[in-house]
């Protein structure tokens, strides 16, 4: 089953690859512009027309959002619900009453049967008015029931749960992690053991960061079923659930407290012989962690769709406070260093956008593969807008790191950028941590790599010498022609003349999905097995391509305004990030031939076994990790 040789690694890790090979999507039946980027195809057809959102679709979302925002000027005290850490049930009997527990519940269900664009608009903008509410909404929807259901249900189960899901009154919640399974679902500890020949199961566990979890009424629960015999070994496997949590067993144990998003009801829960029908078992045994990471892509998309939200706020708020501030004679905005990051924070969030509609606008379509897309959305979305905040934070100063509370007991102005900061910083870790979506985006890269090299680098999944020569053919007869080729200019001075003063910048994209597929190459060719562990390095690919991808999509996306929006000045704004990103680029070519990773992570290790400890002298003592 292994693509990579996994006799080296320890039996942890070998475990871990071979569970999650397991559970990911092998087969790449709809086309993907992010995997062809990084095969050094630029698939312009795939990204123009700029896939826009249909008027008819566009006024039902566009009439939701003016009543959302009138609901939220008038109801959600943001700063208060922070401060007192508790979500007003008056605030969730109002977004039930607008129907925003079902916003993507198909209508005949009770829901709203929103598009994933209009889902997603509506996200961001109770995002940028309160953390806490947007996670609410999306922790119930995104990844809790109402998504499986959507994706995997039976109609028996979507006709019982659905109508209580879409009003409101079941709330809902996905319990995956655990204290010891975090990234790494093969040391899911919890258990579903089949009892009355298979009729239930008999639930065991405790799963940690659960949100919704002490709240909610329904839950989906990934959990260890017994082990089967696949392909002559015996592999784990993980089974989704739906649980009610009036079954006798469940028990909400504690909340846990974080820096930000006070008001979320996120907690320890756990089952003791909790009793599930296995009519409640979601796309059968084994799949659990398949529909786990399918469930993602809609939370990592809503998350990049609150994250541009918040983007826009804070841009909101900068631009306001830069206008007003006046310092040595002038308003700051005038002073260099200021408008250095007002300009670079708008062409950011402008490209945050375009990525978020693109992406949006593919899963309603049906029509591509969004699995890298959509990590491509998260990770740049999230990295982004923390730069966003950060730089909001430093342009307002002391003013920017006041709460809003104190801010205006003293009649200031009273922007919520500290909150922000607090509740946005999780996005660097919710739905895949950095780290872990950067070797997430290079595995599903290297795909295509890893199937044609197939026994060539892992002898130990053929079947003979003579599977391994028909790979090494095979291979051969497709890196002959494909290397080459990756060496050819696919431009010319005239292409992509409708994209105006972006032309150079597809062409630019084009030229360096070339170079960014070779290099992957070359990595390959001297790495070897070797290669997975570089994380560092893979981060620098990593970053190229997101930030290709984020190029690609916001020269289409501004081409789009111009034509058809009438915002002929989206152009600048579309200019301004790609040169942003062509330096970030340069920077990311030259950090993989050069670099001093072998140092530090020499260094790392020196640390870590106590070397070093005598710089921690001076300080009070640091109690020991256990």
């Amino acid at each position: 089953m292994a693509m990579i040789d996994t006799s080296k690694m320890n039996k942890g890790k070998q475990e871990a690859y071979e569970v999650v090979e397991g559970a990911r999507q092998a087969e790449w039946t709809q086309p993907s512009f992010a995997a062809e980027l990084f095969m050094g195809k630029f698939s312009e057809p795939l990204l123009w027309p700029f896939p826009a959102q249909p008027a008819e679709d566009k006024k039902i979302g566009d009439e939701l959002m003016a009543k959302v925002e009138d609901f939220l000027v008038k109801n959600v005290d943001a700063d208060a619900i922070d401060r007192e850490q508790e979500m007003p049930q008056s605030i969730l009997k109002g977004l039930a009453g607008m129907g925003l527990f079902g916003m993507k519940i198909p209508k005949k269900y009770g829901g709203l049967g929103l598009s994933q664009i209009n889902y997603n608009r509506v996200i961001s903008l109770v995002g940028s008015h309160c953390g806490s509410t947007a996670v609410w909404l999306s922790a119930h929807q995104s990844i809790g029931v109402p998504q499986p259901l959507m994706l995997v249900g039976t109609e028996e189960q979507r006709a019982k749960w659905f109508p209580l899901l879409a009003k409101g009154e079941k709330i809902s919640g996905f319990a995956l992690t655990e204290a010891g399974a975090g990234s790494d679902p093969a040391k899911i500890s919890t258990t579903a053991t089949p009892i009355e020949d298979g009729k239930y199961f008999l639930i065991n566990g405790e799963k940690q960061w659960c949100t919704n979890g002490l709240v909610a009424d329904v839950l989906v629960v990934m959990a260890r079923t017994p082990d089967r015999e696949i392909h002559g070994k015996m592999r784990r496997q993980i089974t989704a659930f739906i649980v009610d949590t009036k079954t006798p067993g469940f028990e909400a144990v504690s909340r846990c407290r974080f820096m930000g998003i006070h008001a979320i009801q996120n907690g320890i829960i756990r089952f003791t012989n909790v009793k599930v029908p296995r009519e409640n078992m979601l796309a059968g045994e084994g799949q659990g962690l398949k529909l786990a990471f399918t469930t993602l892509n809609t939370g990592r998309m809503t998350l990049a769709a609150a994250s541009s939200g918040v983007a826009k706020a804070c841009i909101g708020m900068a631009r306001r406070f830069a206008v007003h501030r006046v310092q040595w004679g002038d308003s700051i905005g005038k002073h260099d260093a200021i408008a250095q990051k007002i300009g670079t924070m708008a062409a950011t969030a402008f490209a945050m956008e375009a990525v978020s509609l693109y992406i949006s606008a593919l899963a309603d379509s049906h029509s591509a593969d969004i699995r890298l897309e959509a990590a491509i959305a998260k990770l740049f979305a999230s990295e982004s807008t923390w730069k966003i905040i950060d730089e909001t934070m430093q342009i307002m100063g002391g003013r920017g790191y006041e709460t809003q509370s104190s801010l205006r007991k003293r009649g200031e102005m009273g922007y919520p950028v500290e909150r922000v900061m607090r509740d946005y910083r999780i996005n660097r870790i919710l739905e895949g941590s950095t780290e872990i979506m950067n070797l997430f985006i290079i595995r599903e890269a290297m795909d295509k790599h890893l199937k044609m090299l197939g026994s060539v680098i892992n002898p130990k999944s053929a079947g003979g010498a003579g599977d391994i020569f028909k790979d090494a053919l095979r291979a051969a007869s497709f890196y002959t022609l494909w290397y080459p080729d990756r060496w050819i200019p696919k431009t010319l001075p005239w292409m992509f003349g409708k994209y105006g003063r972006l032309a150079r910048h597809m062409r630019w994209a084009t030229a360096q999905s070339n170079k960014l597929a070779r290099k992957l190459f070359h990595l390959m060719a001297i790495n070897g097995a070797a290669l997975e562990k570089k994380e560092e390095l893979l981060g620098r690919v990593v970053g190229i391509g997101v930030d290709l991808f984020a190029v690609a999509c916001t020269c289409s996306y501004a081409r789009h305004m111009a034509e058809h929006e009438n915002r002929p000045d989206s152009i600048e704004l579309a200019d301004q990030f790609a040169m942003l990103a062509r330096r970030r680029v340069r920077d990311g070519f030259h950090g993989i031939g050069s670099n001093d990773d072998r140092r530090h992570y020499s260094l790392a290790q020196k640390v870590l076994a106590g070397d070093y400890a005598w710089l921690e002298q001076g300080i009070m003592p640091v109690e020991d990790y256990k």
